[in-house]
Formats: C-alpha cells, structure tokens, sequence
C-alpha cells in the first residue's frame, strides 16, 4: 500500500474538490494510506514530514519554507499550485490562457466596450490570466485600465484604507465597464468597493471572478460571477501521475494544463452594456422577469417600441430576438438550479418560466446535446 500525504488546503472549496478527484482516484485503483488534515494555503508543512518514510507526496506549495521541506525528503511529489517558488516539482493545474479570454469573451458578449482588470503580482497565475485577458481586449480593440496591487495585498494590513483606494479606483473609471478580477476574494473586495461607492453592479459595473469559490461568490453582493475549474478532474490527474512516478516513471515534459470547467454567470455579470435606454430597458425586463413566465409580448407592453423595430435592435446588439433572449435566460435558470439543488424537474420548470417540464426537457436537450439528468450528473461528478 503506499502512503501519500496530501498537503492540499481544505480551507476553500477549490482545495476540497481536488481532494474529491485524488479519493476517487484511489477508489478506482490500489488503495493508499492518505495522511490528510485540516488546512489552510499558508498552514506550515507537518512537523513529522521531515522524517517520514513515505512514497509520496500531493501538494499545494506556498512557501519557500514547505518547498524546501517537500524537496528534502526526495521523495515523488506533484504540485497542484502554479507558484514562482521555482521548486522544479511536476505541476498539473488550469491553463490560464483559456481561462483569462473565456472571461473576455463573456464581457464582450455582454455588450462590454470598456474593461478594467484587478490582480496582484505574487503569483505567476495571476500574471496569466492578466495577460491573456488583455490580450484579449486588445485583439477586439477596446480601451482597458487596471488597478495592480502589491503582492501583500492579498492581506491587507488596513483593511479600510485598502478599500478606499479600491473605491477610488472605481469611481475614476468610465463606466459602464466590465471587470476581470483574478480571484474570486478580490471579486469579493471588488463588489464591496462598488457598494461602497455607490456604483450600481451589474448596470455600472459587472465583475468576474476566479475559482468558484461557493462560500465567497454567495456571500458576495450581488453574487459573484465566476470561472470555475474542474477541481476534481485536477486531483484525479494528479493522482494519476504521482502513481505513475511512484511506479518509477518520468515526470512530463512540462506542465499538464487542463481548461476550466465553464463560467458561471450570477448576477454581478448578468447584463448587457447597452447604451440605448429602451434596449436597456427591455433586457433588463427579459432578464428579471423571463424565469417568471414573461413572453415577448409582456417585453412589448413595457417598451413602447414595435416587435420589429426592437428585434432588429436586439439583433443589432446581441445577436438574437426578443423570444430568443427570454429563452436563454430562462435555460441558464434550468442549468444553475440542475447544478446546484436537488429540485426535481417539475419544480425547476416552475421557477424557470416553463409551463410544462416534459417541454423544458426536451428544449434542453435540443439545445444542449443531454438531457437535463445527463447535464446534472455531469457537473456532480
């Protein structure tokens, strides 16, 4: 049997669902022995790891300290955490490059011709998606600004000075504008500044965060929007290859970079930035109202345009009609409640908009390419 020792933090849900990925690797294959315990990123490494006589070892490194702890016992290890430690370990984790344009290209989607992005420079991920998220904006040729703080940032001594540099920041940007913010806690921060001052989010402002970490995006206000990685596809990955170096095997080439799961859209993104006040209004109705059973002919009677005119201005602007905006905001309901209750399918089509759950199934599956059991099981693996 070998031992493993998973020096992966339990503290956020990222962390949590890699461990997931590891467990049903070793429930697939031999057993191991896993030491595991309660931890946050920055915890210092076991006391006894010094001496210990195991096989291997999974780890989410944050310090130069725990770094040099893992390399001393010579022992195989995969890093599970993109970091500058330059510690040499074989590394599986998200392409960044991917991950930076899917929250561009969603911004953009929604209408968005100014952008902002908020990082830190401690980490070479942050750097990534930074880059590749402007790289995007600038191949749509559209104007962006950036608030980069220090790497202690990320803890900030002050916390209210912190935020007033944060409200300031947003205050100076011209809006409406939507903003990259490479993690979810400085979507967190990033939405309290908004509050703060007086910024209406998503209308002003929309913000997109990294990670999905549930316990910071719905505590957020408004809820966060999100990239979520595949967590436990990551853990399982990288069991799979500490197996195959415990067996005596040669650690890759380079890093093993797999793309995030998807994003998932809440409300602190969940608009277009359009400037005609009655497209404005007549999207902002579909969007409030459409998962309540609202029709084109209700989006009419709000809007004093006729359906014509207002569908080709939709078209215009978002690439689809009236009665097609009102379906994708109630099947992005569908899909958020599969995911994340346990609601049957009768209920889901009441809260979504649908008069009848037989249609609702087989709308989604026409359009998805699964049925709405198949898309729930898919994103509870």
């Amino acid at each position: 049997m070998r031992h493993v020792a998973l020096l992966i933090e339990t503290s956020r849900s990222h962390g949590r669902a890699m461990i997931r990925g590891v467990r049903r690797y070793v429930a697939e294959h031999e057993p191991w022995s896993l030491y595991l315990e309660l931890r946050a990123l920055d915890s210092p490494p076991p006391a006894w790891l010094r001496r210990w006589q195991g096989d291997g070892i999974l780890t989410r490194t944050a310090s130069r300290r725990m770094a040099e702890v893992i390399r001393a016992t010579g022992l195989p290890a995969v890093e599970l955490r993109a970091t500058k430690l330059g510690h040499g370990l074989p590394f599986v984790g998200i392409d960044n490059s991917s991950l930076g344009r899917l929250v561009a290209d969603h911004l953009i989607e929604g209408g968005f011709r100014r952008f902002a992005v908020f990082t830190v420079d401690s980490e070479r991920y942050f750097e990534d998606r930074r880059a590749n998220f402007i790289a995007r904006i600038d191949e749509a040729g559209h104007p962006w600004s950036e608030f980069a703080a220090p790497a202690r940032a990320e803890r900030p001594a002050d916390w209210e000075r912190h935020q007033q540099r944060l409200v300031a920041w947003i205050r100076s940007l011209a809006k409406p504008v939507g903003v990259f913010a490479c993690t979810d806690q400085l979507g967190f921060w990033l939405l309290d500044a908004c509050r703060r001052a007086g910024v209406a989010v998503p209308e002003e402002v929309a913000v997109v965060g990294v990670e999905n970490d549930e316990t910071l995006c719905l505590s957020a206000s408004p809820p966060l929007s999100s990239v979520e990685f595949d967590s436990q596809r990551l853990g399982y990955a990288a069991a799979r290859l500490l197996d195959s170096l415990m067996a005596g095997g040669q650690p890759p080439a380079g890093p093993l970079l797999l793309p995030p799961a998807g994003l998932v859209v809440r409300q602190s993104s969940d608009i277009v930035a359009i400037d005609d006040p009655q497209l404005a209004a007549a999207v902002r109705f579909i969007r409030e109202h459409a998962a309540r059973g609202a029709t084109t002919a209700d989006v009419l009677r709000r809007v004093p345009v006729s359906r014509r005119v207002l569908d080709r201005q939709m078209h215009a602007v978002l690439g689809r009609s009236i009665a097609d905006e009102i379906a994708r905001v109630r099947f992005m309901k569908v899909k958020n409640l599969l995911a994340e209750t346990d609601l049957p399918l009768a209920a889901i089509a009441e809260r979504s908009g649908f008069a009848y759950h037989q249609s609702m199934a087989e709308s989604f599956k026409r359009r998805f390419g699964l049925t709405p059991g198949e898309f729930r099981a898919e994103q509870q693996r």
